[in-house]
């Protein structure tokens, strides 16, 4: 039977001809032949030259989502098995861990297609016809390429609506327990796989996790703790250990580690890594009880309760209040700078608070989904921000992240430099990232460039 065509329109953009995955409706001339929505369509410029074939939906305005570049393809079991083993291979060269991001939607050449891998299970999120009507071959194919203990659909999201697709969740193979433990960066972490948020935890922020590595450790010195030679009990010899200005030996065995707070927890991902790091104290703050309760089970999974504390919390307001108390502080403190052991005690503290960090993690949801919202995006982005960095200790450090998509990376450094400067304070760039190996990014294709990481150095201007 002969496959119907997709004639592109004349004065367009050649953005397919460049590797871009999406063919809009108003870039579309015509269709010549018939096609079932879901149906795979040749995409022809308007001189009728071959580009590329991709499923086709009418009722999207991605009408046709590309997925080969020669004509002819079925996208059957051994098409997606093919394209799974492929998604596989990356991630063994790139990924140390079992579990990860093992399909990647556009980035794999798997359109509206995501899978991530907690332990055995397979959780698999369904976003564009194509891929919907293709669900059974879809799960043969995981199952013979990965064979999981079981696959769970959480194709639960509102993007499905613009797809005429309705949300769907539920076991489509094995057997899928609800909690999950997984692996990361060494750390065991608990998966909810039926309640968690999208597919049950995001991966995209593994690498990132691990960069505060070197921010957790040095900060003895500052509290007076230096490390000196004192005999051996055993009398052969020295040893050499941690003491105080007063000269007593320190045994807490974190005395070198930073105090830290991760701002819009979640589950804790960050605390983790800070405590595996070195961390001396953690504050592990977010607004939802049931986040903080997972968190709390991940940190006693990993030995750390000693050193975290919980605050459920509106971040906003926890950033505020505390900023408030040290700028009350600076005020009482300022009557007399000679002597600095003197404060104005007429200024009343009336914020509470005050408190500070050496290094403070502002890893928020999505300030926006749309162009529309940036503009309240930014005011969000440079509130936490600014906050954020009265809260560091001279000298500490910012780790700042943000997911929307629209807020470009430009726009988001812009942002965080007018906090900086209503702050008074200087930042000094050592990190800047994005989503991990197991997110790839095809180059052109600026929709998968959403997630932006930062670190940065914070110094005041006085």
């Amino acid at each position: 039977m002969t496959r119907a065509t997709i004639i592109l329109s004349k004065n367009r953009k050649k953005r397919i001809e460049e590797g871009h995955p999406w063919v809009y409706a108003s870039e579309i001339d015509r269709m010549e032949g018939e096609a079932q929505p879901g149906d795979i369509v040749d995409v022809l410029n308007h001189q009728r030259k071959y580009i590329a074939s991709g499923f086709w939906n009418p009722a999207s305005q991605i009408t046709v989502r590309i997925v080969n570049y020669q004509t002819g393809i079925e996208m059957d079991t051994a098409f997606f098995r093919e394209r799974f083993q492929r998604s596989a291979d990356h991630r063994r060269r790139f990924v140390s861990d079992v579990d990860c991001r093992l399909v990647y939607g556009e980035a794999d050449y798997l359109p509206g297609l995501v899978v991530d891998r907690f332990g055995g299970v397979l959780v698999v999120q369904i976003l564009t016809l194509g891929m919907d009507v293709r669900r059974d071959a879809i799960v043969q194919a995981l199952i013979e390429v990965f064979a999981p203990q079981g696959i769970y659909e959480r194709s639960d999201v509102g993007v499905r609506s613009l797809e005429g697709l309705e949300q769907r969740t539920g076991v489509l193979y094995g057997d899928c327990p609800r909690i999950v433990e997984i692996i990361e960066n060494g750390l065991k972490i608990e998966v909810d796989i039926v309640e968690g948020q999208k597919t049950g935890y995001f991966f995209d922020q593994r690498e990132n996790r691990a960069s505060i590595a070197p921010l957790m450790t040095g900060w003895g010195e500052r509290s007076g703790i230096r490390l000196q030679d004192v005999p051996a009990e055993d009398g052969a010899g020295v040893k050499r250990v941690p003491v105080n200005p007063n000269g007593k030996e320190v045994t807490f065995p974190y005395w070198d580690g930073a105090t830290v707070l991760e701002c819009f927890a979640h589950t804790g991902s960050f605390t983790l890594h800070a405590c595996q790091y070195g961390a001396k104290k953690v504050t592990c703050l977010d607004i939802s009880e049931h986040a903080i309760d997972t968190a709390r089970r991940n940190v006693a999974r990993n030995g750390f309760e000693d050193r975290v504390e919980f605050v459920v919390a509106d971040a906003f307001d926890y950033l505020r209040q505390q900023a408030r108390g040290v700028d009350e502080r600076a005020a009482r403190a300022a009557v007399n700078r000679e002597d600095s052991s003197k404060v104005d005690t007429s200024k009343k503290m009336t914020a509470g608070g005050g408190r500070t960090w050496d290094v403070v993690v502002l890893d928020p949801p999505a300030f926006t989904k749309t162009r529309g919202a940036v503009g309240g995006a930014v005011r969000g982005y440079k509130d936490i921000n600014l906050h954020g960095m009265k809260l560091v200790n001279e000298g500490g450090y910012l780790v700042t992240a943000s997911c929307s998509y629209h807020m470009k990376p430009d726009l988001f450094l812009d942002t965080i430099q007018e906090a900086a400067s209503d702050a008074g304070k200087l930042l000094r760039l050592v990190e800047w990232r994005a989503a991990g190996k197991d997110h790839p990014q095809l180059l052109g294709v600026s929709e998968g460039h959403y997630l932006k990481f930062a670190i940065f150095e914070v110094r005041s201007k006085r």
